[in-house]
């Protein structure tokens, strides 16, 4: 991002402020009609953001806007204002059916042209990418052979389905409206909690419960961003925010640069897991199956719960075997320092409270924030003046605008894989390499989910892998009752997880540069971490006692079983349980965590049974070991 200087910074500050503000207004009182909704939204943002990034990050003025940047800005506007000023007509006009005029059609083509330059310059080049290839496709997958052919498409009806059919996806489809609408203003709400100190409550918290323990830095890096999660679905702006505290803090104990950056990047990918404010993927998948999102929440929250479980375990058999310290105890705030920002949980009790309740997700979060304005004011420590609640504004709107470019262009994406039928053709290909197994089909979709992660973000990349992969789940799924929650979570955190893994690691890249360490190592350090993830993905589809179904026997049981496996993973990598292990008890550690994790062909109990007297045999042998340690010691002596 540029660093404007100058009036044109406070013009563009409040040009932000102003459309957050306009989108907490609608969520509260109701939104305009959609098509309306959705121009104003990509109206607000698009051209904000060739005013605020560079076309080129070394040629490009880098404190202004060059006069090309201002001509990229002012034309970018002018489809969506069309289409905001002839809504009616836009709403009213049969899709396919009614003529695409030639003013529609220049309109459509600098939508699409200048989406894309913005995507480039704001999001990702590999995004942008995949829209141009998608709509290459459109136009010349006539030319491919076999099961990718699709029907010739006229240059009208490729821009007519990407831009204007707001029914079925393209510019303006449901996508656009998810984001100009729920996703919007939950991000006003996690702007609002970073604005009053909830941040440092966190911190702090996070600091005064895992600080004083071995390790200690890492631990508050894991707790830390955990809290952070819950107002914030960005991986690569948790771990900017907290990491440039806990990075520091681990090197300083011990922690090499790549493993201090790996504990950071998982910690913080685990955000988009961690309710009541998940990623904006979360509410993508709450309107596409129709599902309210209170039950997405409820079935993500043990899932959530054990990912950071497996990286604390993880981070403390590290610690123990390496010997680190705690955090310094003059570092350490004191419960007192930690409650005087206790009030600030309030709003999110708000916020869970109405979801419980099934009101509205964009009214919840309308509600939240504006109590946070007014928790806040409680005290004097917390409480925000006129200018912080307009800086809460417009970073909610620095946020809202690149996510609005990209979700734009995933809408261009599926609305091609739709009308080309490449959503039947490339899943019917997974289907048939799987060979009918549902066990191969998760895996395949699995790498699919990662490799498309590796060039776009989140998001973009969960919506493509559900159309391509959730149909064939349900239907290689059914004798075991696998429903549309379950293959959609199981997508959902392998699209979160691409954060991590290497060659392209978003979050790891981030915490690569602030531990300044290689960019590989780190992602494979944190892909380490956040082995949990996987294996809770996968726990999805076999163990729906993890989702929180069943009775309570049944979703404890599950819990205990994946938290068992995960402790077998974690302290097998680590090579340490309560004392150091070598190679053949390691090996012998990770199969048993695999089998308790993946052999389903065990009962529940039998699954549970291996797993903790496996851990319990060790331990015990461990201790004993010890002992005898001790004695030879003291008799020697």
């Amino acid at each position: 991002m540029r660093d404007l200087a100058g009036p044109l910074k406070w013009v563009c500050w409040a040009w932000a402020a102003a459309a957050a503000a306009v989108h907490l207004y609608f969520g509260g009182t109701g939104f305009p009609e959609p098509i309306q909704m959705r121009g104003f939204h990509l109206l607000v943002f698009t051209p904000l953001l060739f005013l605020l990034y560079p076309a080129f990050k070394t040629r490009s003025p880098r404190h202004r806007p060059s006069v090309l940047d201002w001509v990229w800005a002012v034309v970018s506007g002018v489809p969506h204002a069309w289409v905001m000023w002839n809504w009616m007509a836009v709403a009213d006009r049969m899709e396919y059916v009614d003529p695409f005029t030639p003013t529609m059609m220049v309109l459509g083509i600098i939508a699409i042209v200048t989406l894309l330059e913005a995507i480039r310059r704001a999001v990702e080049p590999g995004l942008a990418i995949m829209v141009a290839v998608s709509l290459a496709y459109m136009q010349f997958g006539w030319l491919v052979p076999g099961l990718l052919n699709a029907r010739p498409f006229t240059p009208q009806e490729i821009v007519e389905a990407s831009w204007l059919v707001p029914t079925a996806g393209g510019v303006y489809g449901p996508l656009t409206g998810i984001v100009a609408t729920i996703i919007a203003v939950f991000i006003l709400f996690g702007s609002f909690m970073q604005g009053s100190g909830t941040g440092r409550l966190f911190s702090n918290f996070g600091t005064a419960v895992a600080g004083r323990y071995s390790g200690g830095p890492a631990k508050v890096a894991v707790v830390t961003s955990g809290l952070f999660g819950t107002m914030s679905g960005s991986s690569v702006s948790n771990v900017i925010t907290t990491g440039s505290m806990t990075i520091p803090l681990m090197m300083r104990v011990g922690y090499r640069p790549a493993v201090a950056g790996g504990i950071e990047s998982a910690s913080s990918v685990g955000g988009a897991l961690m309710p009541p404010v998940m990623g904006a993927a979360a509410f993508v998948m709450a309107e596409i199956t129709n599902i309210p999102y209170g039950n997405i929440l409820v079935a993500a929250a043990a899932g959530a719960v054990l990912y950071y479980f497996a990286i604390l375990a993880a981070v403390h058999f590290e610690a123990k075997k390496l010997g680190l310290q705690p955090v310094p105890a003059a570092e350490i705030p004191a419960w007192r320092e930690v409650l005087a920002d206790a009030h600030l949980v309030i709003p999110i009790g708000v916020l869970v409270w109405l979801m419980t309740e099934r009101w509205s997700g964009n009214f919840a979060a309308f509600c939240a924030t504006l109590s946070m304005v007014g928790v806040a004011f409680l005290r004097r420590r917390t409480r925000m003046t006129p200018m912080q609640v307009l800086d809460s504004l417009a970073r909610a709107g620095l946020t809202m605008a690149p996510l609005a470019v990209t979700i734009a262009g995933a809408g261009i994406v599926v609305s091609a894989l739709t009308a080309t039928g490449m959503v039947v053709a490339f899943g019917g290909i997974i289907k048939e390499v799987a060979g009918g197994d549902l066990a191969m089909l998760l895996l395949l979709l699995a790498i699919t989910v990662l490799i498309l992660g590796m060039g776009i973000p989140t998001t973009p990349s969960y919506i493509i892998a559900a159309a391509i992969g959730v149909p064939q789940v349900l239907e290689l799924g059914s004798y075991l009752n696998v429903d549309m929650l379950q293959a959609h979570m199981f997508v959902f955190y392998f699209a979160v997880l691409a954060d991590t893994t290497p060659p392209v690691a978003a979050a790891a890249f981030a915490a690569a540069a602030i531990a300044k360490a290689s960019p590989l190592m780190t992602a494979l350090h944190s892909s380490r971490f956040a082995i949990a993830g996987f294996a809770v993905g996968f726990a999805f589809i076999y163990d729906p006692g993890i989702m929180m179904r069943g009775g309570l026997v049944q979703i404890c049981l599950s819990i205990s079983i994946m938290a068992g496996a995960l402790v077998l993973f974690t302290s097998a990598y680590a090579g340490f349980l309560l004392a150091p292990m070598g190679a053949p008890l390691r090996m012998a550690l990770g199969a048993l965590g695999l089998a308790v994790a993946f052999l389903h062909a065990i009962p529940d109990a039998g699954r549970f049974a291996l797993a903790f007297g496996s851990l319990g045999v060790v331990a015990a042998w461990q201790m004993a070991a010890a002992r005898t340690a001790r004695r030879t010691e003291e008799h020697q002596s």
